[in-house]
């Protein structure tokens, strides 16, 4: 089996509603999310001769995932007030409600699920919440 990677990272905040300890405070993290993709057979003929899928492909779809993460407050739907939410986003902060629990776990399963919605034979998906902190997700 031939296997790619390829890596990109996203900074944002977020907080883990009822949880018990620090992570329950709002805190920030580079994000760093490493996909790979995978294949039996390398593609034959044309440009992408002897490659999984071309490198640019996956790098533009994983790029563009992140940035639509990056910089902003990213929080678990239901897990703060109507009205604070209300609050953040009238001060102009940039807020994206998620339908799971912002943890990294989570991130693993969303970037999978989004990267295979493109097409792509995701294999794995790792996420690094600190440089020694990770969780992966893969089928």
């Amino acid at each position: 089996m031939y296997i790619i990677k390829t890596q990109q990272s996203f900074d944002s905040a977020h907080f883990l509603a009822g949880y018990e300890g620090k992570c329950a405070n709002i805190h920030g993290h580079r994000w760093n999310v490493h996909a790979e993709v995978a294949s039996q057979e390398l593609l034959q003929g044309g440009q992408n001769d002897g490659m999984v899928v071309d490198f640019s492909d996956i790098k533009t779809v994983l790029k563009g995932l992140v940035d639509s993460l990056d910089h902003a407050l990213l929080i678990q739907k239901g897990s703060i007030r109507s009205k604070t939410l209300e609050c953040l986003v009238e001060d102009g902060f940039r807020v994206i409600e998620l339908d799971f629990r912002p943890t990294a776990e989570n991130f693993s399963k969303f970037f999978f699920d989004k990267i295979k919605e493109t097409g792509f034979a995701v294999k794995r998906v790792t996420v690094y919440e600190t440089p020694k902190n990770c969780a992966t997700y893969e089928e």
